[in-house]
């Protein structure tokens, strides 16, 4: 190939090289003080912040969290599983009435269940790809929205409810509230932690059915940060030990 045409091909690409450049931009986000006041801004990764809405991925994955919580323990008795009905009710026949062979029929108050629930798993095996890909799906939906609030810290000044109530109001929550508050203190979470429809959980908790279920999600820098090592980058499988490789080559 000449000289010409390599460089014909390398212009050709090179839009296409800006482009995912740009793709990788980080997303700024705003950050807050506690009071509600604009603090500043934070650089955070695109792939977290700034994924593409997928609803399909969101919903398959919901339903699986949603099933994986079911105890699946009903269970109701079968007419062999009631305890009488061994003697026929009455006779065959010159009775003038229908035929019956046991008292635990179930067309008969007190008899067995047809059909009815007997124990069973309704576990949901969703691949841990899906998983993170709704993880940051909705996360980054509720920072495009406006729902994602980063404060820099949540330190409030007195370890009391009325105080981190005043503190959330400041900071314009909703009527449900997740706080992701990396770093704070054990003393201020305490406080929060009566709040009416607030829930608090540590940043390597998060899942996708806590981020749909709450109006406003308030995260720390730290918290922020967290997500980012956690959930950032191309997914990758852990290493192998070097003592499983050793004894595989064995």
């Amino acid at each position: 190939m000449s000289g010409e045409s390599q460089t014909l091909i390398a212009n050709h690409r090179s839009p296409k090289a800006d482009h995912q450049r740009q793709k990788k931009a980080e997303v700024k986000l705003q950050v807050r003080n506690i009071r509600g006041e604009t603090a500043g801004e934070i650089e955070a990764r695109d792939d977290v912040f700034g994924a593409k809405l997928n609803p399909a991925l969101i919903h398959q994955v919901l339903v699986g969290q949603l099933a994986n919580r079911r105890q699946g323990t009903a269970k109701t008795k079968t007419r062999a599983e009631v305890a009488g009905g061994g003697a026929k009710p009455r006779p065959q026949k010159h009775t003038g009435r229908a035929r019956a062979g046991s008292i635990r029929s179930p067309i008969w108050k007190g008899g067995g269940v047809t059909f009815g629930p007997s124990p069973r798993s309704y576990r949901h095996n969703t691949p841990k790809q899906m998983r993170r890909g709704a993880l940051i799906s909705a996360l980054s939906g509720k920072a495009a929205e406006g729902s994602l609030v980063v404060i820099e810290n949540f330190d409030i000044a007195e370890p009391k409810t009325k105080v981190a109530a005043r503190a959330l109001r400041d900071l314009g929550a909703g009527p449900s509230v997740l706080l992701v508050a990396d770093g704070a203190s054990s003393d201020a979470l305490r406080a929060a932690r009566n709040i009416p429809r607030l829930k608090m959980e540590p940043s390597h908790t998060l899942n996708t059915i806590d981020l749909l279920n709450h109006r406003t999600v308030i995260m720390t820098v730290e918290a922020v940060r967290n997500v980012e090592s956690i959930w950032g980058g191309r997914f990758t499988r852990s290493a192998q030990p070097e003592g499983a490789a050793a004894g595989a080559e064995v």
